[in-house]
């Protein structure tokens, strides 16, 4: 049984290599976005999404993970306005959705989608 299970792994692994990913490599921003240990749950100072439009949009932490990924956040797209956005798994990169308002990315590249009507590409600014 041992075996089998030896053999399924090297397969998949194989299986990714020949698609560009590797099982060894994996960094936690492929997974979602990190948040310093030092950085405090509310704070919206250390994750800003800087976009082509010319705005900037912070993104303020109310859940982070053991690994220090983020898990949920408050997204503004206004100064006084957030929008609640939780990780959505993905096989690669990220996915952070809320009410009306999405962005996917993969490392310091995301594209913020405003519902099925626009969507402006942004790179993810970490202080």
């Amino acid at each position: 049984m041992r075996a089998k299970l030896l053999n399924v792994f090297k397969a998949s692994a194989i299986a990714c290599a020949a698609l560009g990913f590797s099982a060894w490599s994996a960094k936690s921003a492929d997974l979602g976005l990190k948040v310093s240990p030092g950085a405090g749950v509310g704070s919206c100072s250390e994750i800003v999404l800087v976009c082509e439009n010319g705005r900037q949009y912070p993104i303020c932490p109310i859940a982070v993970s053991v690994a220090g990924e983020l898990v949920t956040a408050s997204l503004y797209t206004a100064p006084h306005r957030a929008t609640y956005v939780r990780l959505v798994p993905m096989g690669v990169g990220y996915r952070y959705a809320g009410k009306g308002i999405w962005f996917d990315g993969l490392r310091e590249n995301a594209l913020l989608n405003f519902g099925n009507r626009s969507s402006v590409a942004c790179t993810v600014s970490q202080s």
